[in-house]
């Protein structure tokens, strides 16, 4: 046969034997199973049993079980040589046993791309059966997980979704070991890419995120990808856990690596040689893992007393086998995915890189209720009060919330005609009184009769009372014992049967004594749990007023309850009343909405009114009485950017927060904001997202004094600033930098700081701002008279609004510092910025670094510096000025008086330019340095500058 093979590719016309010769080395390291070979080439005569034993010869059945990679490697030669003895037919044959048997040899799906492979028509008919028991197993893993995952949970079983319908992507930010932001990930493939590693030695990846953000259901896409062979992964073996299922084994029990993968997955069928196990063992970077919900690990374990288990063989705790399998002391190789809420830490030596779900944007939101309400009318009606809405859009950015909100509408705008999505009012807790009240619906629903004209959540409420205080019975006693799992007997003992199954507060979880045990239960969601807990602290007539506040008081010494001791070592807890396990900071908000006064109406009809006010006075007592102790607390210092004290707020100022807008109580809400005695509060990486806004808003708009707010490094997005409109009138440091703003937060923000022109500094860094927002904030520096200060840097500026920018500055009498790095202002730019700078009276600090500017703006720069006494600090770092400039840039340092420190980093100095800065110094003492490190001068060439230290090149 003619054979044609170039620079390695492949075409129908290439010698299948030249091909095995060009790429050997790599058939001889991705094919780790040669069974299925050897079968289907004698099955189809191309060799026979002898052939067979020679390639066996170098090992018995009994070390083929222990074998390592290089005994592989050596068979998977031996029959290269062979199979190109035989040859073309027989080689091309190999390769389509390669081809066809695609678990086998998953390694070699890239190859097979590169080299656009099509069998020929001759080898094609040749049938290719997979023998290899490695391969029967993937795939019995990829069906029963496909099974699994092919739905996302619902109200009921007969309300399933599947869930390409309904899955939406939501935001993935990538986090450095110090939680700095890295940029986003676009696609969830990515996720196991090397895109924002920082641990190459580590082996798994930590996704967090709060409640309800769609962690679990990010695995589950990843999962049924995988099933689908849609996820991009050469992984052979995908393995998932609950983390919760190591809390609900007994102390006492013990279990093997081997039997903790198969008993709470599958087991592989007709394996008795355990080849299986073996292969994972021999070839650990075929298995990924995904471990759900590692804070919910509820129990003591130092992992400094436990012996480490790094024999797959012996029986463990199952827990000590979870530690060491992060770590990658067990299974080294392995690749894992782990989640757990916002907070939870693990060291960063058992990470390889960080992701942080983010929830919905605006755009995935638009999506989701598409894909939700595919009915133009109701999609059309749900936007438009969404739009009207900027909390109830904040709430949807929560997938789970979102969830719950859309689904509540959608089926209770099938039962009754008036039924509208609740108004800018609505809390926490009255989206989950909608989804009990949905749940409760459930009984008394009557299939096949017109709707219901009227909706009377009270009697929905009051006719399910007694199944309600059974599921909030549940829900507390088993938050009280730290359990999310739990077992038919306990369902029993509270009242319920399995005909309450259909209500959907409960569903039925997986055997996680992996011994086909009775049945085990959850409820829909651990947020869930923790609203009927609280419920059932008010409905429960035998719970006496006084011990309803159980949960605020899980804060006193003790080490720590929850799994994180097991990579690290324990932490000792504040006494914090706002400081406590998540879970139990839940049950304490749902409990504020329950006893609040907009929500006695409904409460008065299930609980004693004399008992309701009593819980109502423990409550609010209490909760008052904390604040003041906890704003007491505040760690203060002195402010930099204005005049004042600065108080540092922690995040657990965060639930605070929250629960005293979830009572909707204005009293508490004023004693709040005059709690706050400082002048500036910063609550920055507090992990505050838009809906939050409406909860800082619900206090600081009744504060009588100004106040600078740092929420830098938060979620606040377009949702919260508006919702924080009223408070704006307040505040003179609004500090919103990395928040994800639009040019329609910057609208609002125009609004309401040029009408109260309050503000002192204005921080913008790292949002989405374009030149129609950077015209707007030209407007807000030209108008408001206080305003000292400005950072606007990385965002999306081109030259057009810098010049609107440069503009405003230039008329500014108060402007101090301004703040353009890594923006698109180019030349134009710069010659706008050059104009304001000219004789300007107060602008100290300007950065304009990383904004495309050459040499022709960098003259420009230089001669509005002869004309300049206030400028003192100059950043142009990461442009790209060279030595057309700097004779102009030595004028302006031989004349200018004000400067001190000029940063040109990273720019295109060679030394001849810097002779001319380095001779401008002579007449210049006021300059303390001019930074020129990272230019096109060599480390010979420095030392000629050594004399001259204000000259610095590091």
């Amino acid at each position: 046969m003619d054979s044609f093979v170039k620079e390695g590719m492949y075409t129908c016309a290439s010698s299948h034997l030249t091909l095995l010769t060009l790429h050997r080395e790599l058939l001889v390291d991705q094919v780790k199973n040669t069974q299925c070979i050897l079968d289907n080439l004698l099955l189809n005569g191309f060799i026979c049993t002898e052939d067979i034993e020679i390639i066996q010869r170098s090992t018995t059945k009994t070390d083929q079980m222990k074998r390592s990679k290089t005994d592989t490697h050596l068979q998977v030669r031996k029959i290269l040589e062979l199979v190109q003895s035989k040859g073309e037919e027989c080689s091309a044959y190999f390769i389509h046993i390669l081809h066809e048997a695609y678990d086998a040899y998953i390694d070699l799906r890239p190859w097979f791309s590169d080299i656009q492979y099509t069998p020929l028509d001759n080898i094609s008919i040749i049938p290719v059966i997979n023998t290899d028991p490695i391969s029967k197993y993937c795939e019995k893993l990829r069906n029963e997980l496909g099974r699994d995952t092919q739905f996302i949970m619902s109200y009921s079983k007969s309300d399933e979704t599947p869930l390409e319908d309904l899955y939406t992507d939501t935001q993935m930010e990538i986090l450095s070991s110090r939680d700095e932001s890295l940029g986003y990930l676009q696609s969830l493939d990515e996720l196991l890419e090397d895109q924002g590693v920082f641990n190459q030695q580590a082996e798994t990846i930590f996704i967090i995120g709060d409640a309800g953000v769609g962690k679990s259901i990010v695995l589950q896409k990843l999962q049924n990808l995988w099933s689908r062979r849609e996820l991009s992964t050469r992984a052979k073996f995908f393995f998932k856990f609950r983390c919760r299922m190591f809390s609900a084994f007994k102390e006492s029990y013990e279990i093997s690596l081997k039997d903790l993968i198969f008993k709470h997955n599958c087991y592989p069928d007709g394996d008795p040689d355990n080849e299986v196990f073996n292969f994972i063992l021999r070839f650990p970077e075929t298995v990924l893992f995904t471990f759900d919900g590692y804070d919910e690990i509820q129990m003591d374990f130092d992992l400094d007393s436990a012996p480490e288990a790094v024999s797959p063989e012996e029986k463990t705790s199952p827990l000590l086998l979870l530690m060491n399998l992060l770590c990658g002391k067990l299974l080294k190789g392995s690749r894992k995915i782990l989640t757990a809420r916002t907070g939870t830490e693990v060291p960063s030596r058992v990470l390889r890189k960080k992701v942080c779900l983010r929830g919905f944007t605006p755009e995935h939101l638009k999506r989701y209720t598409s894909l939700l309400f595919p009915e133009q009318e109701y999609r059309r009606l749900v936007n438009e009060q969404l739009d009207a809405n900027p909390h109830l859009s904040s709430l949807c950015s929560i997938p789970l919330f979102s969830w719950i909100i859309l689904k509540s509408f959608k089926h209770l705008r099938s039962v009754y005609d008036d039924f509208e999505l609740p108004d800018s009012c609505i809390t926490l807790t009255n989206v989950f009184l909608l989804l009990s009240e949905v749940f409760l619906g459930h009984s008394t629903a009557r299939p096949g009769l017109l709707k219901w004209s009227m909706r009377c959540p009270a009697e929905t409420f009051k006719s399910g009372k007694q199944k309600l205080l059974a599921f909030a019975k549940l829900a507390l006693q088993c938050l009280e014992r730290g359990g999310f799992v739990f077992s038919m007997e306990e369902v029993l003992s509270c009242g319920l049967d399995e005909k309450d199954l259909q209500f959907g507060f409960l569903r039925p979880v997986c055997h996680y004594d992996g011994c086909g045990g009775s049945a085990t239960f959850e409820f829909l969601h651990v947020t869930l749990q923790a609203f009927l807990a609280a419920f059932s602290l008010v409905l429960d007539s035998k719970i006496p007023p006084d011990t309803i506040l159980r949960f605020f008081s899980k804060c006193e010494y003790k080490k720590s309850s929850s799994c994180l001791s097991c990579l690290g070592k324990s932490k000792l807890r504040d006494k914090d009343p706002f400081q406590t396990n998540e879970h139990f900071q839940f049950t304490n908000l749902f409990l504020c909405g329950l006893l609040s006064k907009p929500n006695s109406s409904l409460l008065e009809h299930l609980v004693p009114p004399i008992l309701l006010k009593q819980k109502c006075k423990v409550l609010k007592t209490y909760l008052s009485n904390s604040v003041r102790s906890h704003l007491k607390g505040l760690p203060c210092s002195k402010a930099t950017d204005v005049e004042g004290v600065k108080v540092h707020a922690m995040p657990n100022f965060l639930w605070m927060l929250r629960c005293i807008f979830e009572t909707n109580s204005e009293e508490v809400a004023k004693m709040t904001a005059n709690g706050i005695s400082a002048d500036y509060i910063k609550i920055a990486f507090c992990n505050i997202y838009s809906a939050d806004c409406s909860a800082l808003n619900f206090v600081l708009h009744h504060r009588k004094k100004h106040l600078g707010v740092d929420m830098d490094n938060n979620n606040i997005n377009d949702y919260g600033v508006k919702q924080l409109r009223p408070s704006f009138s307040k505040m003179t440091v609004v500090r919103l930098c990395v928040n994800q703003l639009t040019d329609s937060s910057i609208e609002v923000l125009a609004e309401e700081l040029i009408r109260h022109k309050a503000v002192k500094v204005l921080g913008l860094y790292k949002n989405h701002i374009t030149d129609v927002g950077a015209k707007l904030v030209a407007k807000i520096i030209e108008e408001c008279p206080r305003l000292k200060t400005v950072k606007l840097g990385c965002n999306q500026i081109t030259s057009v609004g810098g010049k609107h920018l440069a503009s405003a500055i230039h008329k500014s009498k108060s402007i101090f510092d301004v703040g353009m790095w890594g923006n698109l202002i180019g030349d134009e730019g710069a010659e706008a910025f050059a104009d304001a700078l000219r004789n300007h009276p107060s602008l100290t600090n300007l950065s304009l670094s990383a904004n495309g500017i050459t040499s022709h703006g960098g003259r420009s720069l230089a001669n509005a510096l002869k004309d300049n006494t206030s400028l003192k600090i100059f950043w142009l770092i990461q442009n790209r000025i060279g030595d057309d400039a700097a004779s102009d840039l030595a004028d302006a340092f031989r004349s200018n008086s004000s400067l001190t420190h000029v940063m040109l980093i990273e720019n295109e100095l060679t030394v001849h330019g810097a002779k001319q800065l380095v001779e401008a110094l002579t007449n210049n003492t006021t300059l303390k340095e001019i930074n020129i490190k990272g230019n096109q001068i060599c480390e010979e060439e420095e030392k000629l500058f050594a004399v001259e230290e204000r000259l610095r090149f590091c």
